[in-house]
């Protein structure tokens, strides 16, 4: 069961949105761990579902197109800064640079995907000078495979856990009810089983009598 925060559980639109930001900037709350909470927070009522995924799609969308930019403005420079290098790393941005070069666009559908390359695959793809329309485009078509697939797990389990709860009632009231059924089938079998051993014992009595 995935737990939300305090800001979620009392404005969830406004947390589950903070919390893909505060992802993006570094902060640990994975994006497919929120995306889940989503869909647990939609089997749970908390919220609904149209709202829901139009906050985690523009969510998306802002955070990826960030992570372009910053790309886009520092160009080959960003390995050099302190906090995106450890996010791209010099080698990496030179192995994804020849990716760009033979599949393109491909990339970004493709590794967005994949948590571990999603973040450097964003940045490349500044440093590329990739066109900004074609990355929204990608990205836009990518992000709704994204939240179909971790949204819905988290709305499934989040059906399993109301399931599994009202399973666990019914086995309750079904093991009282066998219960009571036992206890009276055990309170029956002992009264009439004293029941025939009184009537059964004045008649040993009267057949072992001596005759006078």
């Amino acid at each position: 069961m995935v737990e939300a925060s305090p800001l979620v559980e009392h404005s969830p639109y406004v947390g589950i949105f903070l919390l893909l930001i505060l992802g993006e900037i570094g902060l640990p709350f994975p994006e497919d761990a929120t995306l889940i909470l989503s869909g647990f927070l939609i089997a749970q009522k908390v919220t609904k579902p149209v709202p829901t995924v139009i906050v985690v799609y523009c969510g998306l969308l802002l955070t990826d197109f960030s992570l372009y930019w910053v790309g886009k403005k520092y160009g080959r420079k960003v390995v050099e800064h302190k906090k995106f290098r450890r996010i791209l790393p010099a080698e990496r941005l030179l192995a994804l640079e020849e990716k760009f070069k033979k599949w393109g666009i491909y990339v970004v559908l493709v590794g967005r995907h994949f948590l571990g390359i999603r973040a450097q695959v964003f940045l490349a793809a500044g440093v590329m000078r990739m066109s900004a329309l074609k990355f929204v485009m990608a990205d836009a078509a990518s992000a709704i495979l994204t939240i179909t697939l971790m949204v819905g797990i988290g709305f499934l389990g989040g059906n399993s856990i109301q399931i599994l709860q009202k399973d666990v009632k019914r086995v309750e009231h079904v093991g009282i009810l066998i219960l009571a059924i036992l206890l009276t089938g055990w309170v029956l079998y002992k009264y009439f089983r004293n029941r025939k051993k009184r009537w059964e014992t004045p008649r040993q009595n009267s057949h072992g009598a001596d005759p006078k």
